[in-house]
């Protein structure tokens, strides 16, 4: 019996630790911390927790790629879910930019985590996010939005946010 107890003991000292994140070393040189960053919400979405975009959804993100076409983004971020991904579609697509994925959280920091392991610092960026998640990702850049929270059916903001070492600037555009 000793010898089962002693075996199950040493089975669950072998589980492997969850991961952790790697600390990724930054150039003292670098355009660590800067960069332009459009801040959108996902498109108009259907009913359910991870439901694709409505017409009107379909329609405002082809607004969005219109209005951003020719602005030089470099790469687009968004999260797992259907909305956040087919906002982007048309601005992936269309314009052949590479993408990345983050997890929503209400600090940004997992963004600012996949930014940096991504070596995206100081490039044009679109982050599709959501309503609750889009404020405190500004936060976390620094940027001091005039507003404090996105309501519930307000689909039509564009945040730009320009960050550079000593100083960020935060403009509200919307569009349809």
């Amino acid at each position: 019996m000793r010898y089962i107890v002693i075996i199950l003991l040493c089975c669950l000292a072998c589980e492997p630790p969850p991961p952790e994140r790697q600390p990724i070393p930054v150039a003292e040189d670098s355009t660590f911390l800067t960069g332009t960053f459009y801040l959108v919400r996902h498109a108009e979405q259907g009913e359910g927790e991870d439901s694709a975009l409505t017409d009107a959804g379909q329609h405002r993100a082809g607004a969005l790629y219109r209005l951003l076409q020719d602005s030089g983004i470099q790469k687009v971020y968004f999260t797992h879910y259907q909305r956040s991904m087919q906002t982007a579609d048309s601005i992936c697509q269309y314009l052949a930019i590479d993408t990345a994925s983050y997890v929503p959280d209400s600090t940004g920091e997992d963004l600012l985590y996949e930014i940096t392991r991504h070596n995206d610092w100081g490039k044009k960026l679109l982050v599709i996010g959501h309503s609750n998640t889009l404020i405190p990702i500004m936060h976390s850049l620094k940027a001091k939005p005039k507003i404090d929270s996105i309501g519930e059916k307000d689909y039509s903001n564009l945040f730009v946010v320009r960050k550079y070492k000593d100083s960020v600037r935060c403009r509200k555009m919307n569009y349809e």
